[in-house]
């Protein structure tokens, strides 16, 4: 499925650099600095082989390359169903080497019943955790998809989805829950912190009745909504090791109910900072989610906030800090990309001093220079896109109507489109001479999916 590729470089200089979680590192740079073999030159000679798989992947793949699987070695791409199916599947020969499916899954596929998280690797890279349908993160074995533990964290999965991808820092997995299509309630967003030894719950904040400091029934707090459920769900602050989250519309006091806010917690799960705009009632009335993505981690001083009011706001990190409600007080709003609403992950490109933020929505795809502390716009394509992806010097753009586009990340000149079906939040990793992109939408309720893969040459 591949043919011979030239260019400028060897096509075997590649990293062999895992990718371990949605967003490549732990804050979610969507930015892999690290040679993968592809180039511009590359770009229109890559071959997709498309493997068939037993459910919709309505995220992205994590990869690990040289891992024990079955007994030998593989390099391998691992993904996540709607309905809970979790696969490892060989990067270099599209062949399923396993795959866990998780009990009580009769009960729930082809219902609007899903999980739209993507897994995360362990840093001993024997172990993938997963989530389910049924509220629950599993820990499964690299070597054969055997389950260690499994942890629920939620009492309603009926009503709390697992939808933003999962975690990992300080030797914990870190989770977080939402609601469902038509916010139909009771539901809270929480924050889940969970040892990874033995699935031990340690930690929950919960965005509403923020002082009840465990899981809790849905139907107890007088509050509903509030979901965290941004593609990059909780994102870890560099070396202090603090999270950040947004969350959708829900009642704001300033107390004990954080709706439409951008939150600062500690690695233990404490609230020690916070955000909301002054029109917080006026999105919670509208529905228009602040935290329909995640806060972006700009630099250690500034993270911005996209929302589907069509702004992304510029935000100063020392501000939040406090336990007193902070409101207002943006440094920046600038529009999304075509003004509509952002439900993607921005990345962040660092090429020497210079600080992009790049994002797509439904409409287009901008990037912008962080200048003087500010935000300046410094390209623009009329090309919809979902999370984007930055590997390699090359920046991959999966459009939800069909196709990979790739771009020079630096003015958006267009490299080239790879040929793909029609998704919904599914976005690609580009590592080690491969591409892996999974088609579908996890609205359509199938059991059953495809997983583009494309390859460079052989040496």
């Amino acid at each position: 499925m591949v043919v011979t590729a030239t260019g400028a470089r060897k096509t075997t200089e590649t990293s062999r650099h895992d990718w371990t979680r949605f967003g490549w590192d732990a804050r979610r740079s969507n930015d892999d600095p690290y040679p993968t073999g592809i180039y511009t030159a590359h770009v229109g000679q890559l071959r997709r082989q498309q493997v068939r798989l037993p459910g919709t992947v309505d995220s992205s793949a994590i990869y690990l390359h040289g891992v024990a699987v079955r007994g030998a070695t593989h390099d391998a791409f691992f993904v996540t169903t709607t309905y809970g199916i979790t696969l490892a599947i060989d990067a270099s020969s599209g062949r399923i080497l396993w795959q866990w499916k998780p009990r009580g899954y009769s009960h729930w596929a082809g219902s609007a019943q899903i999980t739209t998280a993507t897994p995360v690797a362990d840093p001993s890279r024997k172990w993938i955790y997963a989530a389910s349908p049924d509220g629950r993160i599993q820990k499964l074995t690299v070597a054969s998809g055997h389950v260690v533990w499994r942890r629920s964290i939620t009492r309603l999965p009926s009503r709390e989805k697992i939808a933003s991808s999962l975690n990992f820092a300080g030797g914990n997995v870190i989770a977080t829950t939402g609601g469902y299509i038509g916010d139909a309630p009771p539901y809270q967003g929480h924050v889940a912190i969970i040892s990874v030894r033995n699935g031990r719950l340690l930690h929950v904040w919960n965005s509403l009745c923020s002082n009840r400091h465990r899981i809790i029934a849905p139907a107890s707090c007088p509050a509903s909504d509030s979901a965290i459920w941004g593609r990059a769900g909780a994102v870890v602050v560099p070396r202090s090791g603090n999270l950040l989250v947004a969350t959708g519309n829900a009642p704001w006091d300033g107390r004990t109910n954080w709706g439409d806010a951008v939150l600062l917690l500690s690695p233990r799960g404490k609230l020690i900072g916070n955000y909301t705009p002054t029109n917080t009632d006026q999105l919670n009335d509208t529905d228009l989610d602040l935290g329909s993505t995640s806060p972006v981690y700009l630099t250690s001083t500034l993270i911005a906030q996209g929302g589907k009011d069509g702004k992304i706001r510029l935000l100063s990190l020392p501000r939040l800090r406090g336990t007193a409600p902070h409101k207002g007080h943006e440094l920046q709003a600038v529009s999304t990309p075509s003004g509509t609403d952002l439900f993607t992950a921005p990345a962040v490109w660092r090429n020497g001093k210079r600080v992009l933020l790049i994002a797509a929505d439904g409409g287009a795809t901008q990037a912008w220079s962080l200048r003087g502390g500010r935000l300046h716009s410094a390209w623009r394509v009329a090309h919809a896109g979902t999370s984007p992806v930055i590997a390699g010097g090359l920046l991959w753009v999966y459009d939800p109507g069909g196709g990979l586009r790739v771009y020079q990340p630096e003015n958006g000149i267009l490299d080239g489109t790879l040929p793909a079906g029609s998704g919904h939040w599914n976005s690609p990793i580009v590592t080690d001479g491969r591409v892996a992109l999974p088609e579908g939408d996890a609205n359509s309720h199938s059991t059953s999916g495809v997983l583009d893969i494309w390859r460079l040459p052989s040496a």
